[in-house]
């Protein structure tokens, strides 16, 4: 009973008794009970014991047996083997015994008498059965090398099969159905492996050594262009996996995101060619192929850039592209290795791109040039130019010094985001659009200048200049600004950025163009000469209006008109034992004097730019008085009374005006081409009222020493004494005259040692320059 109660109490050895409960359900035992108690733990440990034993003899067996198990496997196979082998034996021995019995027949003409033998059908039909079973064992081991994925074993044996078996090798009417059943067969078993390698090349996870197997074997049943077809489908899939990956970072990164998507485009571009030339020869089909895969894939590269590029009006977004156009060329030239031209497709589809890319910061850059009050706190401006044009200015046109940098930092901004490969393709571009701008500048420091009226200004450039030019000394700031830039500034920021990518390119990098070539020489020169034009609008504006404002007076009047060499005017006339100009060109020599002194102030080392000022006034003058069409019909109506006097007069003026342009030393055979011009027709009208001019007017020398004796005078009367330091030599200070052939100066002409008034008087060869 005690022990059937304590089996009750300790039901389970797997159940985890406590001490305290042991302690509590057998303290008050007897020793007897104890004893039997330990008996059966005795017991219980035996039977684990034994357990252990026996599992562990089991586990030992189970090995045993799973390695007779892998043996009896080797041995089935091996014996398949040697029975597939004897059977092949044997099909061989009966193929030979049915062709030695045809050839039999053939040899004794009785086969009909065969087939109604018995003993030989009886014999022939085994033969057939045993060919028909070969065929069949043909199949089974096809259909168990594809179960098995032995593609290339069951390549070789279909390849073997199709040269070596005749039943394959028959065509037209003369196959029997057996034959055609077995040609069925044979083709269904090329399909599944066909299809078998094809779902092999099309898997997402598919390594390249099992692809490269996959096309191996397509190309062996006859399926190249499929093989060529899954290969460009491998490393699109490939170059598409890489391309999702690298997109998150492209609004992290903006300006490398082209360059490192270029990377992966050309990078699997050109892996892709070298594997097709590895597998498919340089077959012309497949090369094409390669080429139509690559423009395609070359075409959404450039259209992902667009669409991930910074909005086209920044910085950002021009940099991108300018590397985008370095690396994306520099990969082509190393494709172009390879056999692939891609160089002028990424040119072309790269145009439209960067061109609308240029288009918008210059068109920025016009807001921030132009319209100064609006963008003069979003705008930093650079230290850098601010010596150079800080020199010119005076001190009430800060402003203006504001202006000009303003106008170089965002040219040289723009230069900077250039790479030597976008310099070389779109320098011309970017060439012209800073022509334009430097247009839209020299418009606005037009504005600035007084004017007949504001209606003559352009629209678009009203309020553009929050100042205006009163004093001579800040409108030939205006002019010096704006000089400095054309000729120093901006010419410097061309030649340095480019010359810097130049230098910038690496000897080996493959790119066979040199930035600074006979093209882009041409287009620097074309450039040097637009900008010359457009800042003679803004000299010749100037010019004009400074000589109008000496010309006509605040009422309208006309200070220089013909009356005065009339001969009711004879107190304008000097002709006493000193003659002198006319009180028109006595003002116009002082006005040209002060003039010279504000610029020699105001322009201070900016000989160069003085020169071709009072040259052009000079020039202005002589051009108005030449086409003043009122001027002359006074002396050409035939009631005005023309005396000799008049017309010495007026030659004297003439030669007055050279001698001065002489004096300041900026000669010009087109002042004197245009005063003799003048002189000539003076003549001619003067002989029409009957006025000898043989007679009646001296030497040329007379009127030469006469004008520089003038110019004495008048220096000395200015300076308020009989003595001048003006030495005899100086008055003749060249005689040398500029040829009017010279064009019109451009940056290229810069360093040359000729006047720079003169190699700029070409624009004013037509009167016409001075119309408004």
């Amino acid at each position: 009973m005690e022990s059937s109660e304590e089996e009750d109490d300790f039901p389970s050895i797997e159940t985890i008794i406590p001490q305290s409960k042991v302690d509590s359900l057998y303290q008050s035992h007897t020793e007897k009970g104890i004893r039997k108690l330990c008996c059966e733990l005795l017991d219980l440990k035996d039977a684990v014991e034994n357990l252990c034993v026996n599992m562990h003899s089991k586990f030992l067996a189970f090995l045993r047996i799973s390695e007779e198990a892998v043996e009896v496997k080797h041995e089935l196979v091996e014996l398949r083997k040697h029975i597939s082998a004897q059977g092949i034996l044997v099909q061989d021995l009966m193929t030979s015994v049915c062709h030695e019995l045809e050839e039999w027949n053939q040899s004794n003409k009785v086969v009909t008498e065969i087939e109604h033998e018995p003993e030989i059908s009886k014999l022939l039909e085994p033969l057939s059965n045993e060919l028909n079973d070969k065929k069949t064992m043909f199949l089974e081991d096809i259909d168990v090398l594809v179960a098995e994925h032995k593609f290339e074993e069951a390549l070789e044996a279909l390849d073997a099969e199709e040269r070596n078996s005749d039943v394959l090798k028959c065509t037209g009417n003369n196959s029997s159905d057996e034959v055609s059943t077995y040609k069925s067969a044979f083709l269904e078993r090329k399909a599944m492996l066909e299809g078998q390698l094809v779902g092999i090349a099309e898997q997402p996870s598919v390594c390249y050594p099992e692809l490269k197997m996959a096309l191996h074997g397509l190309m062996k049943l006859g399926k190249g262009p499929r093989a060529h077809q899954l290969l460009l489908k491998f490393y699109g899939s490939h170059l598409q996996k890489r391309i999702e990956a690298l997109l998150p970072s492209s609004s992290l990164c903006p300006e490398t995101f082209p360059s490192t998507l270029s990377k992966i485009v050309f990078s699997v571009i050109s892996l892709t060619t070298k594997e097709s030339a590895l597998i498919f020869g340089d077959n012309p089909v497949y090369t094409n192929r390669i080429v139509q895969w690559a423009e395609w894939e070359i075409e959404y590269f450039l259209r992902l850039v667009k669409e991930r590029a910074p909005s086209s009006e920044t910085v950002s977004a021009l940099r991108a592209a300018s590397i985008c156009i370095q690396v994306s060329l520099k990969h082509c030239s190393i494709l172009e290795t390879q056999g692939l031209k891609m160089y002028k497709l990424l040119l072309v589809l790269l145009r439209t791109y960067v061109e609308e890319v240029l288009e918008s910061n210059f068109r920025r850059a016009r807001r921030v040039v132009l319209d100064m009050a609006e963008s003069a706190e979003g705008f930093p401006l650079s230290p850098q130019f601010a010596s150079s044009l800080s020199a010119i200015t005076t001190s009430s046109n800060s402003m203006l010094v504001e202006t000009g940098m303003r106008f170089m930092c965002i040219v040289e901004e723009i230069l900077e985001q250039l790479t030597p490969l976008a310099s070389l393709h779109f320098g011309g571009s970017v060439l012209s659009r800073i022509s334009q701008l430097f247009d839209k500048y020299m418009d606005t420091l037009i504005k600035a200048l007084p004017g007949p009226s504001d209606d003559d200004i352009l629209p678009e450039l009203k309020d553009a200049v929050p100042f205006r030019a009163e004093t001579d000394s800040e409108q030939l700031a205006i002019l010096g600004i704006a000089y400095i830039i054309l000729d120093e500034l901006l010419p410097n920021a061309i030649l340095s950025t480019w010359m810097q990518q130049s230098e910038s390119n690496e000897p080996n990098s493959g790119i066979k163009e040199n930035v600074l070539n006979a093209n882009s020489s041409v287009e620097l020169k074309e450039w040097r000469k637009h900008l010359q034009h457009c800042f003679d609008k803004l000299r010749d504006h100037f010019c004009r209006q400074y000589v109008l404002n000496f010309i006509y007076s605040r009422e309208g009047d006309t200070r220089l008109n013909a009356h005065i060499y009339l001969n009711d005017n004879r107190d304008d006339l000097y002709w006493d034992s000193h003659p002198l100009p006319s009180l028109p060109f006595q003002a116009l020599f002082a006005n040209l004097q002060q003039l010279a002194t504000v610029a020699g102030d105001v322009l201070l080392g900016k000989d160069k730019i003085q020169k071709i000022l009072l040259a052009r006034l000079t020039e202005t003058v002589v051009m108005w008085l030449s086409d003043e069409q009122e001027f002359w019909g006074v002396l050409e109506d035939t009631s005005a009374p023309l005396q000799p006097l008049g017309l010495q007069q007026l030659i004297l003026d003439m030669h007055f005006t050279v001698e001065i342009a002489r004096y300041a030393g900026y000669p010009s055979r087109h002042v004197h081409q245009i005063a003799s011009a003048i002189i000539a027709r003076a003549i001619r009208t003067f002989s029409a009222r009957g006025i000898d001019s043989q007679s009646a007017l001296p030497e040329d020398e007379w009127f030469v020493e006469t004008a520089k004796s003038a110019i004495y005078k008048l220096l000395l009367g200015a300076s308020g004494s009989e003595t001048s330091d003006i030495d005899e030599d100086h008055v003749i200070i060249q005689d040398e005259v500029v040829s009017d052939s010279d064009t019109v100066s451009s940056l290229s002409t810069m360093d040359s040692n000729e006047s720079f008034a003169s190699a700029s008087m070409a624009e004013l060869d037509s009167p016409s320059n001075l119309s408004d």
